[in-house]
């Protein structure tokens, strides 16, 4: 199937580098900000791990700008610009944008809007005081030229192995990393060596820019929250899984190393839970773990009367740099570079 797909694909990467080369030759206009604007994105089709990487920048600079997210808010169920508030809710502002408010809204602004140049012109005009925008899963929206541009690979999915849609996982054609400023290697192995990420490094240069630096960065767990923040311990013999992610596999090979998993729920990305849902998770009295983009969804039913015997957690994330001496550089390049924006 794969390759009868193929032409399909070559047609589609025909036609992505002809809108690259509108942009890129000016015949399509990209909009600059006069403030930092840095973007989070990759080439490949969802499972990434772009909201943690979010997360990370949100905690490296949070303590010296202020600073407001920007999403699509992909899945929610309204339209148009939103700053999130107290009443928002995964389907008003989309699950991963919610789940920014729900971690730094005290901290930072989170917005959705999918004009990305009139959001961005919506917040210098209703927010002055914000001093950098982190664009969230715009790497392909060209309208709008960023500071810096991040681009992320999921190291068990390397962009020089694979093609474009249909039949492969790329947004457009590997050479569209040329506009990367800074790549990440995401999802590495913890017993990751040297050999490994210069094997990786090789791969990637040909459709690189030649000053683009290459960062490698693996999951953290941290431990199984209480959704109900009850007392009590989970019952570490048995869980059932519950996932609605691009890419469930790390998650669940990391759950069956810590617990014994009865089965695994998985659902599509961004899915929408419903009270028909409800049904299969209830089925069985054991307890439920969850991913964290998950949870903030599943807020609503957190109460429910089918669920009232279950015990329901979820599992934490963030993300960490394969060695200390790669996170320090990758602090002083991102410091480095939003300084530089504002001078100009």
């Amino acid at each position: 199937m794969k390759y009868l797909l193929f032409p399909f694909s070559i047609l589609y990467g025909i036609i992505t580098d002809i809108r690259n080369y509108l942009y890129n030759k000016g015949f399509w206009k990209e909009t600059s900000f006069n403030i930092p604007i840095i973007n989070v994105g990759n080439l490949t089709v969802g499972g990434t791990g772009k909201s943690p990487h979010v997360e990370y920048l949100i905690r490296l600079l949070k303590s010296k700008y202020i600073i407001a997210t920007l999403s699509r808010g992909y899945g929610r169920k309204t339209k148009g610009f939103i700053i999130a508030n107290s009443s928002a809710t995964a389907r008003t502002i989309g699950d991963e944008p919610y789940q920014f408010y729900q971690k730094f809204k005290d901290e930072i602004d989170v917005i959705v809007g999918e004009d990305r140049v009139g959001a961005v012109c919506a917040i210098l005009d209703q927010m002055p005081d914000i001093e950098l925008v982190i664009l969230d899963d715009a790497f392909q929206h060209r309208p709008i030229k960023p500071s810096l541009n991040i681009l992320l690979m999921d190291y068990s999915r390397p962009i020089y192995e694979d093609f474009t849609f249909p039949s492969g996982r790329l947004r457009e054609r590997r050479h569209g990393a040329e506009r990367a400023d800074i790549v990440i290697v995401t999802k590495c192995p913890e017993e990751i060596t040297y050999r490994n990420v210069e094997s990786v490094r090789k791969g990637l240069r040909p459709y690189s820019k030649e000053k683009t630096s290459f960062f490698f960065t693996k999951i953290l767990y941290g431990k199984p929250q209480n959704c109900r923040f009850e007392e009590g311990k989970l019952d570490l013999q048995k869980v059932i899984l519950l996932s609605g992610i691009a890419n469930p596999k790390p998650f669940e090979e990391y759950a069956k190393k810590h617990f014994e998993v009865v089965s695994h729920l998985i659902f599509s990305d961004h899915h929408d839970f419903t009270e028909k849902d409800l049904v299969k998770i209830s089925t069985k009295k054991i307890p439920i773990l969850m991913t964290e983009k998950d949870m903030v969804k599943f807020i609503p039913f957190f109460n429910h009367p089918l669920l009232k015997d279950i015990s329901l957690f979820y599992l934490p994330i963030e993300i960490d740099f394969v060695n200390i001496k790669m996170k320090t550089e990758f602090d002083r390049l991102i410091f480095e570079e939003v300084r530089s924006s504002i001078k100009r």
